[in-house]
């Protein structure tokens, strides 16, 4: 067991990302259980520890008896220093055990610049990085998480995927190892057979053979009863499916420092650049009923004042103003605030925002996503400026005066004239403050601007388009810039070469592995956080492995062109996907699901009848 010094503790800059120990963790005797599983989450502690995928995944390997998951995060560089210079391995929060002594390691893939610090940490653990080096007395290391949509370019250090929703898949995975390692261990079988498992992605397990001008010629598995399409799995009855309650309370503050609920899963606005809203469908609520019991019992076993609504678009909930004023009703008098991530400028209400303000009064965020109608068609945004500037009118009425915006540009079709439209239209929203009498108005008005730059993702219309390139995401925002006039107005913008690393292994295929494996050899880490990113690492590891990085970035594909993950089917089809792009060619837009189905196939291949559970089909549109 590791020992981690207040010697080594006072020289880092935050120790509680280490020392474990807080409310709610769960502690079991690691001699009573018979698998040891570590949950690794590739980032630091804060951002970690505020993703809620990680908590109920937590949660749920926990509930088995013959279980016990731990925790651990990548350590900022100041403490990773510290362990090798000490000759520490990486350990978990909870006992302190070295990563290299647990059975499993299971990575959560939420963001393609965050692959390095995988490496890093098995590094700092004495495991091989290389799947096919890595000897029977190691740990299998998994992955899952939306990155895991293509999880090819991990397919060299990965030894399995979960693909979709992990509750069900990982005990069916651990049911299997179970049986293994009471029996004699052999690794290359138990792949075999969870690879039979619904979700899971067995790499080891398939071929690939390449046309000579780069793309894939064939995708096939090695054997019969491997299956040769990989369908994702999705818990069905979401409202009785476990979720933790009590929730772990960090020491230190962490990015979201709340209880959040999860208030339903998937999406049906169609929005084309968003993976999200694909690969999640079909929409599955929990009822007002279990919701309202579960931010009760959070609240008394975490002492958190603040619930946060989580889903896609947290105003879709069928019954939002019903499940705002229980909550509000409930909560009020222990000036316990709710909070809305995100609001969707279409399903703004006067009347819920002035509810949720009743005990904190927190900034605004909306996303109209494009500046132009003609972009907001292009990506089925659906919302008209009209719209935009009465929800705006209606915030400042209601005593709002700081309002955030999230644009994308280096959308496909765009124009500099439809990024120009960005500042225009936060232009007509200050003018609405500016508009009202000061006597209305809350003083002083801060509109932040903030431009992501579209990487076209697996699963997605846009995933055959190229992505911009750095001199046309360059012009792009300068005519954002050029198009603010208003001091009230600040403008944010994302870097563009961290950009393009993430677009490169977003669409790429299993040749980018020996490339990452170079890139972290040369020091790469980090990679999401400016101050450590380095692009001449990225490019100096693609040269040496001989692999063209605008080849996946910028190229754009056909229709007939076999993708690096077409053997993973995620209810929604190919066809539909095209379909879909044409659309955005025209700017033609396509119905919300709600108002009658568009032929996604969800509901063929995941479900039986209607593709909403719930009363979200009573809700008017």
């Amino acid at each position: 067991m590791n020992k981690i010094t207040d010697h080594i503790l006072c020289k880092v800059e935050k120790p509680a990302r280490y020392v474990g120990g807080e409310l709610n963790e769960i502690i079991k005797n690691p001699e009573e259980v018979d698998i040891r599983f570590a949950f690794c989450f590739p980032d630091v502690y804060e951002v970690g520890m505020s993703h809620l995928g990680t908590r109920i995944l937590y949660h749920t390997i926990n509930e088995r008896k013959d279980t016990y998951c731990e925790r651990v995060f990548a350590p900022w560089p100041d403490m990773e220093e510290q362990l090798r210079k000490n000759n520490i391995s990486l350990c978990t929060l909870e006992t302190k055990t070295p990563l290299k002594e647990f059975d499993i390691l299971g990575f959560t893939l939420q963001y393609e610049m965050s692959y390095t610090n995988i490496l890093n940490m098995l590094d700092m653990s004495g495991i091989t990085i290389r799947a096919e080096e890595r000897g029977e007395d190691e740990p299998l290391v998994m992955a899952g998480g939306p990155c895991a949509y293509n999880p090819e370019p991990l397919v060299g250090i990965v030894d399995f995927f979960e693909i979709g929703e992990g509750e069900e898949m990982m005990d069916d995975v651990l049911e299997v190892y179970a049986k293994y390692k009471k029996g004699k261990w052999d690794k290359k079988a138990f792949l075999r057979e969870i690879s039979k498992i619904g979700g899971i992605y067995v790499p080891s397990l398939y071929d690939v053979e390449y046309n000579e001008d780069g793309t894939i010629k064939s995708f096939k598995p090695k054997y019969d009863d491997v299956p040769a399409v990989v369908k994702k799995r999705i818990i069905n009855n979401f409202d009785r499916v476990s979720f933790p309650e009590n929730m772990i309370v960090p020491y230190t503050e962490i990015v979201h420092d709340r209880i959040v609920l999860e208030t339903f899963r998937g999406c049906t606005n169609g929005c084309r650049f968003c993976q999200a809203g694909m690969i999640y469908r079909p929409v599955r609520e929990k009822s007002k009923e279990t919701l309202v019991k579960q931010a009760r019992n959070m609240l008394k076993s975490t002492g958190y004042q603040e619930v946060s609504l989580s889903s896609l678009s947290t105003c879709d909930y069928s019954d939002i103003e019903g499940l705002i004023h229980d909550l509000m009703e409930e909560h009020e008098k222990d000036k316990v605030a709710i909070a809305l991530p995100s609001i969707r400028v279409d399903a703004f209400s006067v009347d819920l925002i002035k509810e949720i303000q009743k005990v904190k009064k927190t900034g605004l965020t909306f996303a109209p996503e494009a500046g132009s109608q003609r972009m907001r068609d292009i990506i089925n945004k659906g919302l008209t400026e009209e719209r935009i500037l009465e929800a705006t009118r209606n915030a400042f009425e209601s005593g709002w005066n700081k309002i955030k915006l999230y644009f994308i540009i280096g959308l496909p079709y765009e124009t500099l004239e439809d990024c120009a439209g960005i500042g225009d239209l936060a232009g007509k929203m200050a003018d609405e403050y500016f508009a009202l009498p000061k006597n209305v108005r809350a003083k002083g008005l801060s509109i932040t601007v903030s431009t992501s730059i579209l990487v076209p993702k697996p699963f997605t219309p846009f995933q055959w388009a190229p992505m911009a390139k750095l001199e046309e995401v360059d012009e792009k925002i300068n005519a954002v810039k050029g198009s603010i006039k208003s001091r009230s107005i600040h403008y944010n913008y994302h870097e563009q070469k961290t950009s393009y690393m993430e677009a490169v292994f977003a669409r790429g295929d299993r040749r980018l592995s020996e490339v990452l494996i170079k890139a972290f050899e040369k020091g790469a880490k980090f990679d999401g956080w400016s101050e450590y990113f380095s692009f001449d690492i990225w490019k100096e590891a693609l040269a040496e492995c001989n692999v063209d990085g605008d080849f996946f970035a910028y190229r754009e594909r056909g229709y007939d062109e076999i993708l690096p993950w077409d053997f993973i089917d995620i209810g929604v089809t190919r066809k539909y996907l095209e379909r879909e792009n044409e659309k955005a060619k025209k700017a033609e837009l396509t119905q919300n699901c709600r108002k009658g189905c568009t032929g996604c196939g969800v509901n063929v291949n995941f479900k039986e009848g209607e593709c909403f559970e719930g009363a979200i089909l009573n809700k008017v549109y």
